[in-house]
């Protein structure tokens, strides 16, 4: 009876999927591998994009960045903020899970694996940060969690990484490793730096989602949002984040064909991460005898991340050309196929520990 309750959806998971999403991982290789194949054969692309810049922004990129946040928060039940109030322990646990032992884990893997590249471990520990916002709706959904408690969190992860994303990154890239006698990253990092790029790239969208869902629900009512206006807007968040990729490793590529082995350094560790996160609050949840739904949605919630932000703080602080920035860009490249056998293993505990 239990398996054949849970095995329909585990057949179906990449039917629940669009193209877009069902094909991601294999959209982003082609896209890694046109910005290289761009890089190499039109050298003169990197000055172009140096020169459509403000700052150390490219005006590309920014365009990329907002558009690929704008759609996935536009998707946010705002309203479900009120949830919280009736789950404060599963919040407690949640808000632990990302914003004290994610960053440590991910602070300690990057050391770990990667004591000799000072930038690219800074790209990880800004990646590890980011707290998800985003993609986990989608993995939460396939694997069956709470959806509306899974909103509440990204809602909130999304106000709480303008406020403390800033000081938690200055504070493990340029305080911590001192405590072990280690150097910290040599790049002159401030933490306004960090501040303007989260405000621009996580604050923009973030109103500008706000405002697009409170005002469609008003106007036009829910069904009409959620079955007609993010089934077209939805997509193209998947779409702005191809083209970032494409236009960063166009300017990343010669780096990449000139030292591959540091590129699958930077992907080792990722990848333990994400597993290590979701096992973790797997068992930290059914220690605490949460529900499946509950168990899920801290999971997966503690084991994605913003990558979208993790690439505007990277490319706003460090330049498009940076370290740095590589690193951030593998992220999506391990996090999508990781993530996605992780659904399975959900389905799968489900049937062994909670369906009895």
């Amino acid at each position: 009876m239990a398996n054949t309750l849970a095995r329909p959806k585990s057949e179906n998971v990449f039917q629940q999927l669009g193209l877009l999403d069902r094909f991601l991982p294999v959209w982003i290789f082609f896209a890694m591998a046109l910005g290289v194949i761009l890089g190499a054969v039109t050298p003169g692309i990197k000055n172009l994009f140096n020169a459509l810049s403000i700052g150390t922004v490219s005006f590309p990129i920014a365009i990329g960045l907002l558009w690929m946040m704008y759609p996935v928060l536009a998707k946010v039940k705002y309203e479900e903020l009120g949830k919280v109030a009736q789950a404060w322990e599963q919040f407690s646990v949640s808000l632990i899970l990302n914003w004290l032992i994610g960053p440590v884990v991910m602070f300690a893997l990057a050391w770990m694996f990667l004591p000799d590249l000072a930038q690219f471990r800074t790209g990880l520990i800004i990646t590890g940060l980011a707290r998800c916002i985003a993609m986990v709706l989608i993995w939460n959904m396939l694997a069956g969690g709470d959806s509306e408690y899974c909103a509440a969190l990204v809602a909130l992860n999304s106000v709480f990484q303008i406020v403390m994303y800033s000081p938690l990154a200055y504070f493990f890239l340029m305080i911590v490793p001192g405590w072990f006698g280690m150097k910290g990253t040599l790049v002159n990092i401030e933490m306004w730096d960090i501040a303007k790029s989260v405000l621009i790239f996580l604050g923009i969208p973030l109103v500008a989602g706000i405002i697009t869902r409170f005002y469609f629900l008003r106007t036009r009512g829910k069904d009409w949002y959620e079955t007609e206006l993010m089934p077209r807007l939805g997509p193209t968040a998947m779409i702005g984040l191809l083209f970032t990729i494409v236009v960063m490793f166009s300017m990343q590529g010669d780096k990449i064909l000139a030292a591959p082995l540091d590129v699958v350094r930077v992907a080792v560790p990722l990848g333990v991460y994400f597993i290590a996160m979701f096992f973790l609050s797997f068992a930290l949840s059914l220690w605490r005898k949460f529900s499946y739904e509950l168990a899920t949605t801290q999971s997966f919630t503690a084991a994605s991340n913003n990558f979208e932000l993790a690439i505007a703080v990277a490319v706003g602080t460090f330049g498009i050309a940076s370290p740095e920035a590589l690193a951030t860009v593998i992220g999506p490249l391990i996090e999508v196929p990781v993530l996605i056998a992780l659904v399975y293993v959900a389905l799968w505990l489900k049937r062994a520990w909670f369906t009895r």
